[in-house]
């Protein structure tokens, strides 16, 4: 998959199927409507093309006031190799790209890739202001030649709208097993181990200290998961995701794992976690001793739930 960053300062030497958003969290909304791209790009003999935003629109705008990310630009870019996308433009969302006029987004942005054919969704909106829409997107489409389709919301079997919204409340309340099937894979967090204050080494259960590139985790207490990148295979692990109340008052988010029945040197590895269920909330302990004794039954619990759900490991394996 080609990674290609800003506005196009020449044309791809192939026209491009394109579709444009955030995609953050890529779940099965989004998947619908990259399947209905790669076939489009089939039929017109082009290259499948995502143009993403980095950072999210609304943590340029209100970065305080920015909901919760879901998922890394490098998750992102992850995920779509897996969905077999030709190529993603990613957009530095800034002050002088946030105040392009509708007119010069497509002439640049849209035109300049050589798009014949553009898919978005049905609330889709783009220009300085949001002043750009499905129809003046259709008119331009006319007069520089290329097709446009506004794709309907996926809704549930009950008739929620699977969003990246309903994902981050999902989430929020512990639930990664509907997060899960609002996905069609585990809910996963990446990145690279680094040294922490090693705590848990001394409590018995060594950690791996992985770096987030979340703005804020959109989870967070006791896991069972799923880790790769550790070793040739997935290995199964409790996780922690808070600020640790009984270690430290810095209010400082970790993301901690411990792997189970694993031995070696995991620092400056990348790994994947995805999430299979929550265990319980982070909670305060009287002292050191009572959070080892925790630790250890967590660790018990997370043996057992595994002990019974062996098809989740092989349901985790996607890329």
């Amino acid at each position: 998959m080609l990674v290609a960053r800003g506005l196009p300062r020449s044309l791809p030497a192939r026209p491009l199927a394109l579709t444009i958003g955030n995609f953050d969290g890529l779940h099965l909304g989004h998947r619908a409507l990259l399947a209905r791209v790669k076939a489009k790009a089939a039929v017109l003999g082009a290259q499948s093309c995502v143009m993403t935003f980095e950072p999210h629109p609304r943590e340029f705008f209100s970065p305080h006031a920015a909901p919760t990310r879901l998922s890394s630009l490098r998750e992102k870019l992850e995920h779509l190799a897996a969905e077999g996308i030709d190529r993603v433009q990613v957009m530095p969302f800034n002050k002088s790209f946030s105040s392009l006029a509708p007119d010069t987004f497509i002439e640049r942005a849209i035109v300049g890739l050589h798009a014949k054919w553009v898919l978005i969704g049905d609330d889709f909106r783009f220009g300085a202001r949001r002043a750009g829409d499905f129809a003046a997107l259709q008119s331009a489409g006319a007069r520089h030649g290329f097709a446009v389709e506004a794709m309907p919301t996926l809704k549930n079997a009950d008739g929620t709208r699977v969003s990246s919204s309903l994902l981050r409340e999902v989430l929020s309340g512990g639930d990664v097993e509907r997060a899960a099937s609002l996905l069609g894979r585990p809910y996963r967090i990446s990145g690279r181990v680094m040294h922490g204050d090693k705590i848990g080494r001394t409590l018995g259960f060594p950690t791996a200290n992985i770096q987030m590139r979340h703005n804020r985790p959109p989870l967070s207490g006791i896991f069972a998961v799923v880790v790769h990148g550790a070793a040739a295979g997935p290995v199964l692990g409790a996780a922690s995701i808070g600020v640790r109340p009984t270690v430290t008052q810095s209010n400082e988010v970790r993301f901690e794992v411990f792997l189970l029945d694993f031995a070696g040197d995991l620092y400056g590895k990348h790994l994947k976690v995805d999430f299979m269920t929550k265990i319980r909330p982070e909670e305060k302990y009287q002292d050191m001793e009572t959070l080892r004794k925790q630790i250890a039954a967590d660790v018990e619990q997370i043996r057992s739930f595994f002990g019974g759900n062996l098809s989740r490991i092989t349901i985790s394996g996607a890329p």
